[in-house]
């Protein structure tokens, strides 16, 4: 009989991605929702945690609507606070270690470089703090913990960058896309491959748990318009959409919450300790809309 690793959420893009990626050897990857799995309710945890019995917990489960937030406080706090905190508190109970999935937002964005794990937190808006929050509760509630901060995930799954600008991208022959906030395009399917790596080496020898924060996103930068470019190129190129990218500044494209100028996350502390290397993001972004051209899947 196979270990397990629990997958807290099922409908987003890292579960989804997780779900497709073969687990490691001796294992299987098992992700829960609701009903099965309600993250805001401690007694569906702990039913949960008894009926799976797993060896790791993974929180891929998140309140992800960045400017909805700033009007729904109290429901980002309770999925990326107490849910972590709940799911983390049951784990630690029996022994279990989590991974828990958190974000560059966590960071004002003021740094000219990319950003290492120790640098000072400053989250311009509620979707920040309530994972900044979610970080320190999972930390505080299981002593086994990684925090795992990505950025600018896409995926062929979900509503993302990517698929909007296929979809908007077949609509319009020109679009307005910012230049100027800097960031790593992260594809779901590398970081669902990179968590599954991290799990094979905690489940094989747990004495190679190292704990903490960690940054994890693609290699290479880009801004927001520069990745539209680099979208479209490949698009055009497989007879998909194409549109014109006009570069505009952030205050030509006003939202309720700013976001972070600088987005770049430094990755080489899970180099070192986990031997841990995304591809480059352009790689990875030609296979996502390859697959997705090739699905048709960008429409919806």
């Amino acid at each position: 009989m196979p270990g397990t690793i629990l997958v807290a959420g099922r409908s987003g893009q890292l579960a989804l991605a997780l779900a497709e990626t073969a687990p490691p050897p001796g294992w299987r990857l098992v992700a829960l929702g609701r009903p099965e799995l309600d993250i805001l309710d401690e007694k569906s945890i702990e039913a949960a945690m008894d009926r799976v019995c797993p060896g790791l917990v993974v929180n891929a489960a998140a309140y992800t609507a960045v400017d909805q937030a700033e009007s729904d406080d109290a429901n980002a706090f309770a999925l990326n606070e107490a849910a972590p905190a709940a799911l983390a508190a049951a784990a630690a109970a029996r022994s279990i270690p989590i991974i828990h999935v958190s974000t560059d937002y966590v960071f004002d964005g003021s740094k000219a470089g990319p950003y290492r794990e120790s640098d000072a937190v400053a989250p311009l808006g509620v979707y920040g703090r309530s994972k900044l929050a979610g970080e320190k509760a999972v930390a505080s509630a299981n002593p086994d913990h990684l925090v795992l901060r990505t950025a600018w995930v896409y995926s062929a799954f979900g509503k993302n960058f990517v698929k909007t600008m296929l979809r908007v991208g077949s609509q319009r022959d020109e679009l307005t896309v910012v230049d100027d906030q800097i960031g790593n395009p992260t594809s779901a399917h590398d970081l669902a491959r990179a968590i599954a790596d991290i799990a094979a080496t905690i489940l094989a020898d747990r004495s190679r748990l190292k704990t903490g924060i960690y940054h994890l996103s693609g290699s290479g930068e880009t801004s927001w318009a520069g990745f539209a470019d680099a979208i479209f190129e490949e698009s055009e190129r497989l007879g998909g959409p194409v549109a014109r990218v006009r570069h505009i500044p952030s205050r030509d494209y006003p939202t309720p919450v700013t976001r972070p100028a600088n987005s770049r996350l430094n990755c080489s502390r899970i180099a070192a300790d986990y031997n841990i290397t995304m591809p480059a993001w352009q790689d990875s972004m030609r296979a996502c809309v390859g697959r997705l051209i090739q699905s048709g899947n960008w429409t919806s």
